[in-house]
């Protein structure tokens, strides 16, 4: 699996669409930037929401570094998970996998003709993607980032739930009561 290079670009997505080649000096010492763009649910066409409130700023942020000659991978995709898909779903009478094609397909076509600069827009069903975050998460949880704990969280009594607990900059045992910030999973 490869995550970062000529690998991974245009794998099941939009390919590259960045028409800068040959207009930036080269740069003698690159930077490698991520630009992890938020991923819509493919349970709807895209709206202005998404163009505005990711869209637009995360290909900015993309195109500044590919003019200081930063080597960039901008990568997002359509989410393809939770109850949003399955409630869509259900409305129209099709299956997830059918909405979740359709739809990742008209996202991505629609981004495509606002001439976004992705490198890489996916689904959240793809082996590779699968492969990613397990490879990420393993590796937040082999060094301490990520680990089960108990917590009191309003939930329903009869849905079983597992909560994690992600505390940036923590190793095991770290307080939850820091000032670090929290995020909670809860499955």
């Amino acid at each position: 699996m490869v995550w970062w290079g000529a690998g991974w670009l245009g794998v099941g997505g939009l390919g590259s669409i960045n028409k800068l080649e040959g207009l930036v000096a080269p740069n003698p010492s690159p930077k490698r930037i991520l630009v992890a763009v938020a991923w819509p649910y493919a349970s709807g066409p895209r709206h202005l929401g998404h163009v505005a409130g990711f869209g637009v700023p995360s290909d900015i942020f993309a195109r500044y570094h590919r003019l200081k000659g930063n080597q960039v991978l901008m990568v997002s995709g359509t989410d393809e998970h939770g109850t949003p898909i399955q409630v869509q779903a259900d409305a129209e009478g099709v299956t997830t996998r059918e909405l979740a094609d359709r739809y990742n397909a008209i996202i991505g076509q629609d981004l495509a003709a606002l001439c976004m600069s992705y490198d890489l827009f996916t689904r959240t069903t793809t082996r590779n993607h699968h492969a990613v975050v397990q490879e990420i998460f393993k590796g937040l949880y082999d060094n301490g980032y990520i680990f089960p704990r108990e917590s009191l969280a309003a939930i329903s009594p009869s849905t079983p739930a597992e909560v994690l607990a992600v505390l940036p900059g923590c190793k095991r045992g770290c307080s939850p009561r820091s000032n670090r910030g929290a995020a909670l999973r809860v499955s």
